[in-house]
């Protein structure tokens, strides 16, 4: 371990019996004066949350301390996502705001890592010269010696996937100031890449092929988390429900991590649709812990769209399974992905997918528009015939359908008890601010309880996006 490595200073701490430990002034870091200094932003989905908490406990092991303002880092890193677009675009805007910086330390390093890294290799220093740290998803264990060449003076790319890098043996749980999480609910990455290959998707580029993450390894991390005080874990991978490790199917490692003593609540994302067999949803249902909320990404309403994008189910399969989910957990809440523009979408592809809005009554949605992303089969074989303006009137019908059931189904709750997950304060310092088993955000009294407390709630009102206890 190097000599920079930072002094922690720890005290007693006075809280209730099972509250997670957070960041204060008894816990955060004390900066060693030679310790180098490092500030991360994190860009995109729950994996790229999941990978920064990765590399901030290896760039500790090693001495860096992180910083909250990059006014006072040496090192500034992007993790970054590069499924859409604007991702993209973002990345660039904020390496160019945070350049200022440079003014007062002539020696501060930019560096980006994650999906836009490895996508990006090439054009990103050519766009953004002073990036000149490069750093793909399978390259974190090194990412100490990464940034210490290019503090150095060198340009560093390393982008090359690895198709067995899974990160065993290294914990994403680091010191209180490394955490953006709650201290709750914690993330376990199960499984890294994909193996679809839908046709507008950059994921096996950017991350490679699938492979499955040791069961023994994700039963040490959760249990790592129990101890931590955190109540509920959040077991990731691109497509999650098609994990298997040999002979453990996704269905086995729900039971065996819902046998950890301390984890409350289970929740996985992003699960695949074709991968949802019957013995999955059937453990889905018996497990107490495993929530009854799923993000089933749909992308379209239309069989010749979802053709067209590889998804490898059609309309009326999609809904059969939404139909299995529901009878086996009728209290369960579904969440969705709709992509509108997709390359030849018509009038009519796009009325089908309204109508699968309305057919399901989904409880929430991520909606967005098609974007060409350069290495996909959809931009090399398809054309992006939408116009821009049509893709924007698409998204905008979408979204206003879907803020009728999203309303709907907060407007459902009200007055039913629901069990709450309180997770900390709200930023306003008003009140309390928990989940329920189905994800919803429920806003709670002062009173209610410290932070990892398990509460039974009268739902007085809702306001359309939230609910609020009585």
């Amino acid at each position: 371990m190097s000599s920079r490595l930072v002094q922690l200073r720890t005290s007693k701490s006075t809280a209730p019996a099972g509250t997670p430990p957070a960041a204060s002034s008894a816990d955060v870091d004390e900066i060693a004066p030679d310790a180098p200094r490092v500030y991360l932003e994190t860009l995109g989905c729950q994996m790229n949350e999941a990978d920064s908490a990765l590399i901030l406990g290896q760039l500790r092991e090693q001495g860096y301390a992180r910083v909250r303002d990059p006014a006072e880092a040496d090192v500034i890193l992007l993790n970054t996502c590069a499924v859409r677009e604007k991702a993209e675009d973002r990345v660039y805007g904020r390496t160019s705001q945070l350049l200022r910086h440079r003014q007062e330390n002539p020696g501060l390093v930019f560096g980006i890592t994650g999906c836009m890294a490895e996508h990006l290799r090439e054009r990103v220093t050519e766009r953004a010269p002073h990036i000149t740290l490069v750093v793909g998803p399978d390259s974190y264990r090194g990412i100490a010696e990464l940034v210490d060449r290019a503090r150095a003076g060198e340009r560093v790319i390393d982008v090359e996937l690895d198709k067995t890098e899974t990160y065993a043996g290294i914990d994403a749980l680091g010191s209180a100031v490394d955490r953006d999480d709650d201290g709750v609910s914690g993330q376990v990455t199960i499984q890294r890449g994909c193996d679809k290959f839908c046709t507008f998707c950059v994921v096996p580029f950017t991350r490679g092929r699938e492979r499955g993450v040791a069961p023994r390894d994700i039963l040490r991390q959760t249990r790592r988390l129990a101890e931590h005080g955190y109540r509920e874990v959040m077991l990731l991978g691109q497509t999650v429900n098609s994990y298997r490790y040999e002979d453990v199917s996704f269905a086995a490692l729900l039971r065996a991590v819902a046998a950890v003593d301390g984890i409350s609540r289970i929740r996985f994302t992003s699960p695949y649709p074709v991968d949802f067999s019957d013995e999955l949803i059937a453990t889905m249902a018996a497990l107490e812990a495993v929530c009854p909320q799923v993000h089933l990404p749909a992308q379209s309403g239309s069989d010749r769209m979802l053709a067209e994008m590889r998804r490898g189910y059609t309309r009326a399969e999609f809904v059969t399974l939404v139909r299995k989910l529901r009878t086996a957990m009728p209290e369960i809440a579904l969440s969705t992905d709709i992509m509108v523009g997709f390359c030849g979408e018509t009038e009519e592809d796009h009325a089908e997918t309204l109508s699968l809005l309305d057919e399901v009554r989904f409880d929430s949605a991520f909606m967005f528009r098609y974007s060409d992303r350069g290495i996909t089969y959809a931009s090399k074989k398809l054309a992006d015939d939408v116009p821009d303006e049509v893709k924007g009137r698409r998204l905008r019908e979408v979204i206003e359908l879907q803020e009728q059931h999203t309303r709907a189904s907060h407007e459902a709750r009200v007055g039913r008890t629901e069990e709450v997950l309180i997770s900390g304060v709200s930023r306003r310092g008003d009140c309390m601010v928990g989940r329920t088993p189905r994800f919803q955000r429920v806003l709670l009294p002062l009173d209610a309880g410290p932070p990892g407390t398990l509460v039974r709630v009268p739902i007085a009102r809702s306001t359309g996006h939230s609910l609020r206890a009585g």
